[in-house]
């Protein structure tokens, strides 16, 4: 509205002077070709009476000279019959500068026309007025008087109204000036620093504040942007901190998630799922083509469509390599459809080992058990119903008796042994001693049993003695024992066992090898990683030899090697024998 009421004042004000101007400039040219037409008719009639008196001519000649105007005489042929006049400050002007040929004639005819002449040489506009000249005391028309005027008063109306126009032009532009200085600090200012605001809040700046100077429409509108930035850093103050805690929360999480989208692309995942979905897309999956980045991972293709398909939550176990992982995947929704899923895998490997161990275990301790005590009962029941007649029969039978329930004697001991060490209760008793008659020891338990087997047993030690400053002498012992056994058993007449110690590790020699070689029947190349696992023996043939060996003892040898903080390997070929090879750390304390 202001801007409004200003162009309107201003329009009025130059609607004022133009009529102003147009009023005055019309009435004195109307005025002026009026008195103008009078002054020529009444030359017309005097020039008619004195036309041969030069006295009179030149009288009206320096009146009309004294009002800026002159006067032409033309005859019915338009030539010019009045002699020139001197002495006069009006230019003289020839009557087709001033009329057209045809007007002239109308003239002739009776009419009277008005003309404006501009003189270039003079630089005047010049009113002119044509009448018609009659002969004396008759209506015969036989001539044409002009009569031209000087327009002075116009001239000083338009020089007038030309400068009361650059006059209002300058007050317009003024009033134009300042009332843009008036919007920019009222509108335009407040609106900038709006803008201004809002740029922050694109670049993240929630707390920028417009500052409220006004009370009107503009202030009202910076009091609403105010609350509404206010408000949208609160929201995404608590936006950004939901969104902390739910990265906290799957950064944390020792599970791996996984968010893909309804074309199958990963769109988010925890720590513990990017390096997952990096391991498995280094995997050669045999699959047609793909961006290994941009689908589901292989494993979990089949489980995707199903979810997508059926709309509703899935649990399977998935197998990758060596790794079994238990995975739950939902679907996500949102307002337009199914938005994609998200799956929690947990590596559920070691839990599927020990379930496996758990039912290998009871299967293994259940057939171990049964033989023994299948012959316990049968053997006693045969006693009971005395079908032995003899005394020896008898005692062979309780013999039986004896020797199986020494087996489950030996089977029951070793599994509490286990059971302890593998829960971590194995009892050590770590001290300095010489290596050399802990070797001697064994050599001498084993050697009348080779002898009666028909077995080489043979020992290499070298020159200087070993120390073991950091070990458990009893148990070591009770690993070569068992290492022994095993290969005495395994081990056919005529051939031979070796134990073999040294040292190695550097100039240090921070490590002691032990190795037990035998030249038995040996053990298959795809059957060594497995070989230290309980019940081995029993995975292979469930039947036992003569010395009625438990299958524990492999197990037993290597969790206490590993409570040394040492290794045991074993190498072997079919037919050629087989080498294990014990490392002990052995650094000064």
């Amino acid at each position: 509205m202001t801007i409004i009421g200003l162009v309107a004042v201003v329009l009025l004000i130059n609607g004022v002077f133009m009529g102003q101007f147009l009023t005055t400039n019309f009435a004195n040219s109307k005025d002026q070709e009026r008195s103008l037409q009078k002054m020529a008719y009444k030359v017309s009639a005097d020039l008619s009476l004195h036309r041969e008196d030069i006295h009179y001519i030149t009288a009206v000649a320096e009146l009309l000279d004294a009002q800026d105007a002159a006067v032409l005489s033309l005859n019915s042929r338009f030539e010019d019959s009045l002699p020139p006049a001197s002495g006069t400050q009006v230019p003289k002007l020839q009557a087709f500068d001033l009329f057209g040929k045809d007007k002239l004639e109308q003239v002739l005819q009776g009419g009277t026309f008005p003309s404006i002449y501009y003189d270039p040489q003079s630089g005047k506009r010049f009113l002119a007025v044509a009448v018609p000249q009659r002969e004396k005391n008759t209506e015969t028309i036989n001539g044409v008087i002009i009569l031209y005027q000087a327009q002075i008063a116009l001239d000083y109306t338009q020089a007038y109204f030309q400068n009361l126009f650059v006059i209002a032009g300058v007050i317009g532009f003024l009033l134009t000036t300042l009332f843009a200085f008036f919007l920019s600090s009222r509108i335009t200012q407040p609106l900038l620093q709006m803008k201004k605001a809002a740029d922050f809040i694109t670049l993240g700046e929630y707390k920028n504040r417009v500052p409220v100077t006004s009370s009107d429409e503009i202030g009202e509108l910076a009091v609403a942007f105010n609350h509404m930035t206010g408000r949208l850093d609160e929201t995404i103050h608590a936006l950004n901190h939901q969104k902390e805690h739910l990265s906290s929360v799957l950064r944390s999480m020792t599970d791996a998630v996984i968010t893909l989208d309804a074309d199958g692309r990963l769109l988010l995942a925890n720590p513990q799922g990017e390096k997952l979905v990096a391991e498995w897309s280094e995997i050669g999956w045999d699959q047609a083509g793909g961006d290994e980045g941009a689908t589901v991972p292989q494993p979990l293709q089949p489980l995707f469509e199903e979810v997508v398909k059926g709309n509703k939550d899935m649990i399977s176990n998935i197998h990758v390599r060596n790794n079994v992982y238990s995975v739950v995947m939902a679907p996500l929704y949102s307002p337009e459809g199914l938005r994609g899923t998200v799956a929690v895998l947990r590596n559920v490997t070691e839990e599927h080992r020990l379930d496996k161990l758990r039912k290998d275990f009871v299967a293994n301790v259940s057939h171990e058990l049964r033989t023994p005590l299948s012959m316990l009962q049968g053997y006693s029941e045969a006693l009971l119903d005395d079908i032995a007649a003899t005394p020896e029969e008898r005692r062979e039978l309780a013999q039986v008796i004896h020797d199986e329930s020494l087996r489950m004697g030996r089977l029951v001991k070793d599994l509490l042994d286990l059971a302890r060490m593998e829960a971590g209760h194995i009892e050590l008793s770590f001290r300095e001693f010489e290596l050399e008659p802990l070797i001697q020891r064994v050599h001498r338990k084993f050697s009348a049993l080779c002898k009666d087997r028909g077995l080489a047993l043979k020992l290499e030690m070298p020159a200087e003695p070993i120390t073991l400053y950091l070990a458990d002498e009893d148990r070591l012992e009770q690993v070569l024992t068992n290492l022994l056994d095993n290969a005495v058993r395994h081990t056919p007449s005529g051939s031979w066992i070796g134990i073999g110690v040294s040292q190695a590790g550097g100039r240090k020699n921070e490590i002691v090898q032990i190795e037990i070689q035998d030249g038995g029947q040996g053990i298959p190349r795809e059957d060594l990683p497995y070989i230290f696992e309980r019940f081995y023996k029993a995975d292979k043939a469930r039947t036992r030899g003569p010395s009625g060996g438990t299958g524990l003892g492999l197990a037993i040898v290597k969790n206490i090697v590993d409570a040394h903080q040492g290794t045991i390997s074993a190498e072997s070929e079919l037919g050629e024998g087989t080498t294990f090879t014990i490392k002990l750390p052995n650094k000064h304390v």
